[in-house]
């Protein structure tokens, strides 16, 4: 599964994660650091990424209009880059159910 990172996360995770997740990208990468979520989402469809993020917004977008894209939300609140890697990593079992469930939209990881 291709991630894109949300740009309150670190544009590291990117290298850092690609061993599991490779096509990621990071929403900077694409220049759309100061757009609007619906923005965010639709390249994230349109370019088959998932989204990850710590912000809420991207889940309510989920629950009214399903899936695609899918959304990892993290809720460690504001955590090292290091911390979120973890987090991702421990998580990558439940990242790839999301990706082969059709039932599922959004994925919560702690």
């Amino acid at each position: 599964m291709k991630l894109l990172f949300d740009q309150n996360l670190s544009r590291k995770l990117v290298s850092r994660l690609g061993d599991l997740f490779p096509g990621s990208s990071h929403v900077q990468f694409h220049d759309l650091s100061e757009v609007d979520d619906s923005q965010i989402w639709e390249f994230a469809r349109a370019y088959g990424f998932c989204i990850v993020t710590q912000d809420a917004d991207f889940v309510e977008r989920s629950r009214l209009y399903g899936a695609p894209p899918k959304i990892v939300w993290l809720r460690c609140g504001n955590a090292s880059t290091s911390k979120v890697e973890l987090i991702l990593r421990a998580g990558a079992g439940a990242i790839q159910e999301l990706e082969r469930n059709e039932n599922l939209d959004y994925l919560e990881l702690y």
